[in-house]
């Protein structure tokens, strides 16, 4: 064997032991890792419960109905807003079709037309 072959055969048993001990110790870092996640789950709930105990019921009870008068007051706004921009929809409807013609003019004194829009051209 060459001195390259026998660096190449080295490292090729090299990378088989790293994996074989990586799916050896793999498993017990997952655990490990959903452990440290668990606790700060628990330790992030308690913190919360810590701090609710600190507030009194007083303070909760206000807490709550200020938050609900919150809500209150933007759902009247956005009714408000938008009640506004269906009368402004409708306006605008009742413009637009007020500046439309009322009647079509005779055929004499239109283009031969293939719609509202379109005119009929023929190319000689």
């Amino acid at each position: 064997m060459t001195k390259k072959q026998v660096i190449e055969t080295e490292i090729a048993e090299a990378k088989e032991d790293i994996e074989a001990k990586f799916e050896e110790v793999a498993p017990q870092v997952k655990s490990l890792l959903e452990e440290f996640v668990d606790h700060q789950k628990r330790a992030l709930e308690e913190t919360g419960k810590a701090i609710e105990a600190l507030l009194p019921d007083g303070f909760k009870e206000h807490g709550k109905a200020a938050s609900k008068e919150f809500t209150k007051g933007f759902k009247v706004l956005v009714d408000a807003a938008q009640a506004e921009l269906e009368k402004a929809s409708r306006e605008l409807d009742k413009q637009f079709r007020a500046r439309q013609p009322q009647s079509a003019p005779p055929e004499a004194e239109r283009p031969s037309t293939t719609g509202a829009s379109k005119v009929k051209v023929q190319v000689d």
